[in-house]
């Protein structure tokens, strides 16, 4: 590298600036003294700051989604243990540096596909779900159809979330964003059934949040056997229909 120059033209430190004297023979000097050379050394060695990660909330582009349904439909049809970097970037269309560059590592790229899937799903949902807060059977209905295999978006969903869940039986980071503590689907099916609760709507002495966790859990559980072909899907609906019926029996406005 060549020697910084100050204004007068020659050489100086580049640590603090001084004036070097003219080089000799060899290569010319870049420090004033040992103890500036040393200081360079240290700033060398010191490990930089990291740069703030991507929130992955933000929307993402459109390669990186690309890449993460690449992940999503090699895990729905072979399991995640075939999704490697190549394997994702030839689905994808890209090259294995596009990947590479949006994700670093395999198990970067599974973490984040999975919060990607996550908020698609969201989305998706959000756009098919009418909100009607005068029926609320009728809206927690629709919300646990998104449990259930009902087309071709919402059963590779679910095939994907059940590679996802044998992966992160053993893998803590995977298991967090898998499994988060804050529990999203169960509270909402428990807020659902409150206001309902609230409104005079539900059976008497329901407790929300065990009749949430038995619907989320059912309804899950339901849907992976009609993803095995154990059960139809209709059966599954009559099985959901009648647990509606016993939370909502206080419920002389429901028709039924």
């Amino acid at each position: 590298m060549r020697a910084e120059k100050g204004r007068s033209g020659g050489p100086v430190c580049r640590m603090c600036r001084t004036a070097l004297p003219p080089a000799g023979r060899g290569r010319p000097a870049l420090y004033c003294s040992r103890s500036c050379q040393a200081k360079a050394y240290r700033r060398r060695k010191q490990t930089p700051v990291p740069a703030p990660e991507r929130p992955v909330a933000e929307a993402p582009s459109g390669k990186r989604l690309r890449i993460a349904e690449a992940l999503w439909r090699i895990a729905a049809e072979r399991g995640l243990h075939a999704a490697s970097l190549r394997e994702v970037a030839a689905e994808a269309g890209v090259s294995l540096r596009a990947v590479q560059y949006h994700f670093g590592s395999k198990h970067r790229l599974l973490v984040d596909a999975l919060h990607l899937l996550h908020a698609e799903n969201e989305r998706i949902a959000r756009s098919r779900i009418p909100f009607d807060a005068t029926e609320p059977r009728g809206l927690l209905r629709a919300v646990l159809d998104e449990f259930l295999p009902v087309d071709a978006q919402r059963a590779t969903a679910l095939r994907v979330f059940a590679a996802y869940y044998a992966r992160s039986l053993t893998d803590p980071d995977l298991a967090k964003v898998f499994l988060p503590a804050e529990q999203p689907l169960e509270r909402l099916v428990a807020e659902l059934i409150s206001a309902a609760r609230a409104d005079g709507r539900t059976a008497p002495g329901l407790d929300p949040w065990r009749e949430a966790d038995l619907l989320v859990s059912g309804a899950v559980g339901l849907g992976s056997d009609v993803l095995h072909g154990r059960r139809t899907l209709d059966e599954v609906r009559r099985t959901l229909d009648y647990h509606l019926d016993r939370i909502f029996a206080g419920d002389r406005r429901a028709g039924r």
